[in-house]
């Protein structure tokens, strides 16, 4: 049984956005931002209630931009998915998780040491460089089930 409800749409949509954020950190960079994609569809809490989809979740506006920098900015994202990027994103919505991506609700990269948490929230870990935060404990316990 896949970790979220999606559909083939969903699989090339979230290539397109893992590809964009992450492609200079390689298949495993791509697979953590995967991870925190799948947690917020999953998760039903904090700035990510009643998201039912992927396409809510790539496309969410929070503060007047989008929750992802480059659904605004990234010209990767407008364009088309490649074959592994969708096998990535097919591999995190069916099971794949890992530290420091596994129960992460947020990434980013500082451009400089990551801080020890995010609006908050406390730091999961690192990966080349991207910092991943994941929610405070008793705040989101929807993101570690499964």
């Amino acid at each position: 049984m896949p970790r979220a409800k999606y559909r083939e749409s969903d699989v090339d949509l979230m290539a397109r956005l893992m590809r964009a954020e992450a492609e200079g950190e390689g298949n495993q960079g791509m697979l953590y931002v995967g991870n925190v994609i799948v947690n917020r569809l999953v998760s039903n809490c904090l700035d990510f209630e009643d998201l039912r989809t992927v396409e809510d979740v790539i496309y969410q506006v929070q503060g007047g931009n989008y929750s992802f920098e480059a659904v605004q900015k990234g010209n990767l994202f407008y364009q088309r998915a490649r074959s592994n990027e969708k096998r990535l994103a097919k591999m995190t919505l069916d099971y794949w998780r890992d530290h420091p991506a596994k129960h992460a609700l947020w990434y980013f990269n500082p451009y400089a040491p990551c801080p020890p948490t995010w609006y908050g929230q406390p730091f999961a870990g690192q990966f080349k460089n991207h910092c991943f935060y994941e929610p405070a404990p008793d705040t989101c316990d929807g993101v570690y089930i499964g």
